[in-house]
């Protein structure tokens, strides 16, 4: 049978959260399926580093309709159009949403494939109160889709009560991580930079440098958790000066390790003494469940289902959005060696046991090939 033609739409394709699950599913499907991406922010490509090279994927960047611009149905009837050469149309969060809006709209009389949606989550605009304006036009948008993906709990009761979405329709897919390769020995040289001496306690996080993410508010707890206790970020973005120089003030500088945006999280994440989020909005975090796969004790923001998401014993360090909440529990983690040890080994046997991510693929083969109809889809080992 032939490869079937599947079309991303993206709000950005930098590698973070919901690229890294759309790249692994692309290597997952193999020679079954043929990939166009297109991104709502055009100079945000850096996941397609992340593609096996023997996958049959194109960028087409200017040559294809944008995502972004003013609503109309000129443009709409554009990204229909396009839309048309494709089996199965795939979009991803807020930035994509003009084209959810024009498959809904024209859809129907033009023939299109299906269209699943994925949310997973909202940027600092939407953290305290959802945008009204954004509830409405999603419930629109939304209503001829095949099905709403989303990871957490929280964004499938959101789906249901502000979209209007029906409960069947809204399909939760927990994230998964190939947990294997988590239990690897790390080596310090996976890690540019990284450093460690005896008595040191390491405390380390995997984000992009955005203002959702509120890494200042992890510097400030490491500063206050004591001179022993070090940060190592891993990863890059438009907060890193901000981060930097927050840095200086606080005269962290000798226990900051930030080398930008480093591959590959499962050979150095387990470096880490302590893992450590501090975002002020989540939803299912990736970085999390490597993390716990990699044995590491964990000190959280209680946002998204973060609280659910580690082990039971771990939840007493899942705090609230405040920087003494999260020192102090950064604090009692750092002095207790034998507790890190206990809680992270916890965690890593709740992600081998709830969050291998060949459970999430066959999620993800069931509802494409079944909306392509498409058996040979679904049944791919």
């Amino acid at each position: 049978m032939a490869r079937a033609r599947i079309l991303h739409l993206h709000s950005s394709f930098d590698l973070g959260g919901k690229e890294a699950r759309s790249v692994k599913l692309m290597n997952h499907f193999g020679d079954l399926a043929e990939h166009v991406v297109l991104s709502a922010d055009a100079n945000a490509l850096g996941a397609r580093d992340a593609i096996d090279k023997n996958i049959k994927v194109e960028f087409p960047g200017d040559a294809a309709p944008s995502l972004q611009g003013v609503p109309g149905m000129g443009r709409y009837r554009q990204i229909a159009k396009y839309m048309k050469r494709f089996n199965l149309i795939l979009s991803y969060n807020w930035g994509a949403m003009d084209g959810v809006m024009a498959h809904t709209l024209l859809g129907k009389t033009m023939g299109l494939s299906p269209l699943i949606h994925h949310e997973d989550g909202f940027e600092a605009d939407e953290i305290e109160r959802l945008s009204r304006k954004r509830n409405w036009f999603r419930t629109i948008a939304l209503q001829r889709s095949h099905a709403l993906v989303v990871p957490s709990k929280m964004l499938q009761e959101i789906a249901v009560k502000r979209w209007h979405q029906p409960f069947e329709k809204v399909a939760r897919f927990p994230n998964g991580v190939d947990v294997k390769r988590y239990s690897k020995i790390c080596q310090k040289g996976s890690f540019p930079g990284f450093k460690k001496r005896d008595g040191e306690v390491v405390v380390g996080t995997v984000a992009g440098l955005r203002e959702v993410k509120n890494i200042p508010r992890l510097l400030r707890a490491v500063a206050a958790a004591g001179d022993h206790v070090k940060l190592a970020i891993a990863g890059d973005g438009p907060q890193r000066s901000n981060i930097e120089a927050l840095a200086r003030q606080l005269g962290m500088e000798k226990r900051l390790m930030m080398p930008g945006f480093v591959r590959d999280p499962a050979r150095y994440i387990g470096l880490f003494d302590i893992f450590a989020l501090s975002s002020d909005s989540e939803q299912y975090p990736i970085s999390l469940i490597e993390a716990m796969a990699a044995g590491c004790a964990v000190a959280a923001t209680d946002v998204g289902d973060v609280r659910s998401i580690v082990d039971e014993q771990s939840r007493p360090y899942i705090v609230p959005r405040d920087d003494d909440a999260l020192a102090e529990a950064i604090r009692t983690l750092a002095s207790d060696p034998d507790l890190r040890e206990r809680l992270g080994e916890r965690n890593r046997n709740k992600a081998y046991n709830e969050y291998d991510e060949q459970r999430m693929f066959a999620r993800y083969r069931q509802l494409y090939g079944s909306a392509m109809g498409r058996a040979d889809f679904a049944r791919q080992d």
